[in-house]
């Protein structure tokens, strides 16, 4: 097979033959033959990028994933963050990350901050409680 771009599956299929011949028995570095598959390599990867691009996840959802990967629990990330009402106004997306929080996140969990910096949509959610347990309520007019 020539080398050459990837446009149809059927040449993704073609190219992925190819390329699987080479993974029984790897080519030295340096060969031509090692040249024709890191090429293949190269060619398959930018067609599955186009054909199937990977969205990033939202900050929340990488955070979260990150707790479940790490074995992190909502109480490290209040630790973290500095309180826990923080942490957990930011798991509920109520609340958006902020630079400081995204330095600490991306240093101590090592997340990438350009993972973090992402917009995302906020929760319309009830009003938040107070420390009673009421609901917030909004300020009453005044009466003319």
């Amino acid at each position: 097979m020539k080398l050459r771009p990837i446009r149809t599956e059927a040449e993704y299929d073609l190219a992925l033959a190819d390329a699987d011949r080479y993974l029984d028995k790897e080519p030295g570095p340096g060969t031509p033959a090692a040249d024709r598959f890191d090429m293949l390599l190269l060619l398959i990867s930018d067609y599955e990028q186009k054909r199937w691009p990977v969205e990033p996840l939202p900050p929340v959802d990488m955070i979260r994933g990150m707790m479940e990967l790490k074995g992190y629990t909502q109480a490290d990330l209040a630790r973290l963050l500095g309180s826990r009402a923080r942490a957990s106004e930011i798991l509920a997306r109520r609340r958006h990350l902020t630079l400081p929080m995204i330095w600490k996140l991306s240093q101590e969990w090592k997340i990438p901050a350009g993972s973090l910096v992402q917009p995302y949509e906020l929760s319309r959610e009830r009003a938040p409680m107070t420390m009673r347990g009421r609901r917030r309520r909004p300020p009453r007019r005044k009466a003319a």
